[in-house]
């Protein structure tokens, strides 16, 4: 851009044509123009119009503008020509350039009388006439363009009023006929109602959803179209709405056909205001959702319904026992009867599933006809477990009422095909107060109480007992802990002194488990032996048992020669059926050191006489290592005689329940019948050459009376409990001559 003072273009060739080729000062043979004074004038007027207000061009631009109307001006003035309609057409360039500040106008035309002629025209006099015609010119070219320019923009302003008029019109116009098409021809039902309910218009669609023509439907009142189980929450929510609790609504809510029948829908509803705020309609959109909804429910259904049976299932019971538990809908007891067949799988596995699913689809016909009118809910947990729940019950009465009725449904006997069937169930019966109650808590229970039916003898039904299950699951925890006790050498063994009954010397011991709890303390045999016996442990518990007791035998053998004190070790009918059993044994005397003659095996009487074949042979092998074979329980089995003296076996010990017979006090029949049994077996016994010892002796007079029929040996109370190590060792010591 170039500086002020040194314009270019027009400009610059006016300056020329003021001031004669030769820069002189002269034009066409008059006056000259000052060019430093045009100059200078020029930037003063640019300094003053942007100034006075906004200009649109640059400094420069503005003054190289303005050099151009002076120097105009000078020349016109200092000429003989006409100078006002210069004058006005510079006025005019003024307000085309939009330097149209009225200010512009009043310092353009006071500079030309007051510094024009002096600054611009080098001060020469007599041009007054010609400046003021300059004046008068500017003010009237600069009045017209002005006017001109507004008239201009507020044609323009109307012209666009009226064309933005027509083009909203056009717009509404344009929208209602979108709406009208969007609302006819809209595959979903629309209806617009007013807020009283009354139907302004509906689309054909929402007639034909609910079977009205249009006309028909502005007759009617929206509260008649809707299904009375829904009209409460559809107009609580109509009145959230009309509240301004939220601009709209949408659910699925049910609508009555013309023809009685029922739709459902996924309605969504808004409401169209006022300026104000005031609700003026209501705008309804309706899909139908009849199938969706039925095929939701039909997947609902199946996903809560056994597909065999039709009865609710496994999850549809849950769900309906953790409503019942819960308090506050639910204040009274409930009760659950859960049953299972007897020997079912017998019945599936002898004549077929196909069978089986018939015999299944009969008993849940009958079992949910039972209860019917109780109105119980039966379901199928699945296999052949069935449950009632017991809604309300009163108590375990009411329950074993259910039950007994539940029981003589199942075991009436049922035709399938040309086959007549009996079967029977058993039931676990739990009523239980819903505070502080869970379903995995009651089930639970009511799981355990049915395994206590089946185990009391099957097609019965047993009441939870509270007790009874503590010590169910005291026991399971005893049992899970058996491995972990084992590894961690929690064990310890007691040994009861069995002794001579003719001199009262000390033969042997008896070893026996016994379980060092970390939290219950010392645990009898009488709590463990039977889990071990049921979990399998048996065979390493006893293995532990034999080894120990043969090391502590071993030891006291080594300090007392002269005791011969035998030990004699307890062999479970698993750990003897074992067929390294003889290995084993062999292994711990080797181990030990202990002479094979010292220890002695008990097995029970039915585990010996049900011997033959492998487990005769394995007796047999036992024998050949050395050591005495015993007959525990002597008397309480089936005893094939002839077939004991085949047996390789030292040794009889009585069982406690004859022994126990013979009290020693006034004597009874029972006591003679009990001696008799005694003398019987201390014969049979002595005939085959075989030892006796009574068990459980308590008194004097016990002892006695078993002197008297020669009984060899005996153990019990009498004698001393079975005591630790410790108390052996000091018995031998105190028997010890030395």
């Amino acid at each position: 851009m170039s500086d002020v003072g040194a314009p270019d273009g027009s400009a610059t060739d006016a300056l020329a044509s003021a001031t004669g080729p030769g820069g002189s000062g002269t034009a066409a043979g008059g006056p000259a123009t000052d060019p430093d004074g045009a100059r200078r004038y020029a930037v003063e007027w640019a300094r003053a119009v942007r100034r006075l207000g906004f200009v649109p061009l640059s400094g420069a631009e503005t003054e190289r503008l303005l050099l151009a109307h002076t120097l105009r001006l000078a020349q016109v003035v200092l000429s003989t020509e006409p100078v006002r309609p210069v004058a006005e057409e510079v006025g005019r360039a003024l307000v085309e350039a939009h330097l149209t500040e009225p200010g512009v106008l009043e310092w353009s035309v006071r500079t030309l009388a007051e510094r024009f002629p002096a600054e611009v025209l080098g001060g020469r006099p007599g041009l007054d006439t010609r400046i003021a015609a300059a004046q008068g010119g500017l003010a009237a070219g600069f009045a017209r363009a002005l006017r001109d320019h507004t008239f201009a923009q507020q044609e323009r302003i109307a012209r666009s009023a009226w064309q933005a008029r027509d083009t909203v019109a056009q717009a509404l116009r344009d929208s209602e006929a979108r709406f009208r098409a969007v609302f006819r021809g809209a595959a979903t039902g629309i209806g617009i109602a007013a807020v009283d309910g009354t139907i302004i218009d509906v689309n054909q669609s929402f007639g034909d959803l609910l079977g009205y023509s249009i006309e028909e439907f502005r007759r009617i009142d929206v509260a008649a179209l809707l299904h009375p189980e829904d009209a409460p929450e559809l107009s609580r929510r109509y009145q959230e709405l009309v509240e301004g609790k939220f601009d709209a609504a949408r659910f699925e809510t049910r609508f009555r056909r013309k023809d009685d029948g029922i739709v459902w829908t996924d309605l969504t509803l808004s409401l169209i205001r006022h300026d104000d705020g005031r609700p003026r309609f209501a705008v309804a959109v309706a899909e139908d959702i009849t199938e969706r909804y039925e095929l939701q429910r039909r997947l609902r259904f199946q996903a809560l319904h056994d597909p065999l049976t039709g009865l609710p299932n496994r999850t549809r019971f849950f769900e309906r026992l953790s409503e019942l538990l819960d308090p506050a809908d639910q204040p009274g007891r409930v009760g659950v009867c859960f049953l299972d067949l007897d020997g079912f799988k017998a019945i599936n596995d002898s004549l077929g599933h196909d069978l089986g699913d018939r015999l299944l689809v009969t008993i849940a016909r009958r079992l949910a006809e039972c209860v019917a009118e109780q109105g119980h809910l039966v379901a199928r947990m699945g296999g052949d477990e069935f449950v009632i729940l017991v809604d309300g019950a009163a108590g375990v009465d009411d329950l074993a009422v259910v039950a007994r009725t539940a029981l003589a449904a199942v075991s009436a006997p049922l035709l399938l095909g040309d086959r007549q069937f009996t079967v029977s169930a058993s039931a676990g019966v739990v009523a239980a107060e819903p505070a502080g109650t869970t379903a995995s808590e009651l089930m639970k229970a009511a799981d355990t109480t049915l395994y206590w039916a089946k185990a009391e003898g099957r097609g019965r039904y047993a009441v939870y007992d509270a007790e009874r299950s503590a010590r169910d699951i005291a026991r399971s925890a005893l049992a899970a802990g058996l491995p972990g006790a084992l590894d961690r050498d929690e064990f310890v063994l007691h040994y009861q002194p069995i002794v001579s009954l003719l001199d009262g010397r000390m033969l042997a011991v008896e070893a026996l488990v016994r379980w060092q709890h970390p939290e219950l303390g010392l645990v009898g045999p009488d709590r463990f032996i039977g889990l071990a016996e049921e979990t399998g442990l048996i065979v390493r518990l006893g293995e532990w048992v034999l080894r120990q007791a043969c090391r502590d035998a071993a030891r006291w053998h080594a300090e007392y020669p002269d005791a011969g004190l035998v030990v004699s070790v307890n062999l479970a009918a698993r750990q003897a059926d074992a067929p390294e059993i003889v290995d084993t044994v062999a292994e711990a005397l080797a181990g030990s050191g202990l002479p094979a003659e010292l220890l002695q095996l008990e097995l029970t009487e039915s585990a010996v006489m049900g011997s033959a074949g492998e487990p005769l042979r394995t007796l047999y092998r036992l024998a050949a290592l050395g050591v005495r074979l015993a007959v525990d329980d002597f008397g309480t089995g089936y005893s094939n005689l002839a077939y004991l003296r085949r047996l390789p076996v030292t040794c009889l010990k009585l069982a406690a329940p004859f022994v126990e017979g013979i009290r020693g006090d006034e004597p009874d029949a029972a006591d003679h019948r009990d001696e008799r049994i005694v003398d019987a077996l201390v014969r049979l016994a002595h005939a085959l050459e075989l030892w006796v010892t009574a068990e459980a002796v308590e008194t004097p007079a016990q002892a006695e009376r078993l002197r008297a029929l020669r009984c060899d040996s005996a153990q019990g109370r009498l004698f001393g409990p079975p005591e630790p190590v410790e108390a052996i060792v000091a018995r031998l010591r105190g028997a010890d001559p030395s």
